[in-house]
């Protein structure tokens, strides 16, 4: 088994459920154990700024899946939950990033890990830092990398 994390978002539809149903699929997915899960927080758009602010999470797992079947079970919740992909950055009623991935250093035209923005991103890190405060990426600790970014306009949802 090897832990990996994995980021959450939604801007379309009722965020909180969206998030929770697709927690449960990747719960309830062949070699996928939910170790940890950390609170949603309300989070400005990055990227794209012109669309509704987004709920973001982060999880936990423990799997016996490769970084690149991970990935695939991921694309297959984001489908079975409705997701459309029209544009970059755009909006979206799911999104599962995998972050990282214990072990694996990837990067081909289907995965690149640890994710290449992971470290850039507080809207990634805050909820990663709630449950993985001292994992080490790219040399410094998600607690590090996120003391150097602005965190303005993220919140913790109630």
């Amino acid at each position: 088994m090897s832990r990996a994390y994995l980021g959450l978002g939604s801007n379309i539809g009722d965020k909180a459920a969206l998030i929770a149903a697709a927690v449960d699929k990747l719960a309830a997915a062949p070699g996928i154990r939910v170790v940890a899960r950390s609170g949603d927080y309300r989070t400005p758009p990055w990227g794209e700024t012109d669309q509704d602010w987004f709920l973001n999470a982060a999880l936990g797992i423990d799997t016996d899946l490769t970084p690149h079947d991970l990935l695939e079970t991921c694309l297959r919740i984001e489908a079975a939950l409705g997701r459309v992909r029209e544009r970059r950055w755009g909006p979206r009623l799911i999104d599962i990033d995998v972050l990282y991935f214990e072990g694996a250093e990837v990067s081909d035209e289907r995965l690149v890990l640890p994710h290449r923005y992971v470290r850039e991103r507080a809207f990634v890190l805050v909820p990663l830092a709630e449950i993985a405060p001292d994992l080490v990426i790219g040399g410094e600790s998600v607690t590090q990398a996120l003391d150097k970014l602005d965190r303005t306009g993220i919140e913790r949802a109630e």
